[in-house]
């Protein structure tokens, strides 16, 4: 008897599947983070506030760093894997050059997760404790809360163009790579793009992005710029 998930195809599957998983828990928090928590820590008042970072906040962040966690890993092997069955060649065609645009954003989304908003949650989380337990703030908690702000806003911003470019290289076949065409304007440019992003997520500010609505905005006219861009530079 055969078993389909007993094979090559059956294991790029589960990464797949698992890759979906981790996903949907990771973005969920961070949509949840950006659009629901902190729209309600702004009105509510200052023992909510505090309750809530020292009991619910944990809780979530324990999810939101380990399903970025998961993400990046099972993602890594789907690489590997592509990589191992098709050749290092797939990269160049159009849906490899799409799966890489949509890797890009999703690693840094995940270094922004590890790097900068959890450690700095860490010191906030920390600071709300002291003064609940009658000690004094972390005169740092502030500024480092600010920073893991605009970082975490950087994440939306990020994820629907990352979304679209994943979903793009299974199911939007009008992206195609003309024989002719070299690859690396498209490589400067979306990295001048995506890494200017990250430089203002690791030493800017909000901006446009300080809203709710605001940073949709901005995220979906990402998108749409990028694509517009993918299909000047490479016909």
């Amino acid at each position: 008897m055969n078993w389909a998930l007993l094979s090559l195809d059956g294991l790029f599957f589960s990464l797949r599947w698992f890759h979906i998983f981790f996903g949907v828990i990771w973005i969920g928090v961070l949509y949840y983070f950006n659009f629901i928590q902190g729209p309600f820590f702004a009105e509510t008042d200052a023992p909510t506030k505090s309750n809530a970072i020292q009991k619910l906040v944990p809780r979530a962040l324990w999810w939101f760093r380990w399903g970025a966690m998961g993400t990046f890993l099972t993602g890594l092997g789907m690489l590997g894997f592509m990589d191992s069955q098709y050749g290092h060649a797939y990269w160049g065609t159009g849906p490899g050059v799409l799966i890489l645009i949509g890797a890009s954003f999703a690693t840094l989304m995940w270094a922004n997760v590890w790097f900068v908003i959890w450690p700095a949650q860490k010191i906030v989380i920390a600071s709300a404790t002291a003064v609940a337990a009658g000690k004094p703030a972390d005169p740092t908690a502030a500024a480092r809360g600010a920073r893991g702000g605009v970082a975490s806003r950087t994440n939306v911003l990020f994820s629907v163009p990352m979304l679209f470019f994943m979903a793009a290289a299974k199911h939007l076949s009008l992206f195609t790579i003309s024989p002719d065409k070299s690859l690396v304007p498209l490589v400067v440019v979306f990295g001048v793009i995506i890494l200017g992003l990250e430089a203002n997520a690791l030493k800017g500010k909000t901006g446009p992005m300080t809203s709710v609505k605001g940073v949709v905005h901005c995220a979906f006219a990402l998108a749409v710029v990028m694509y517009i861009l993918s299909e000047v530079l490479t016909k």
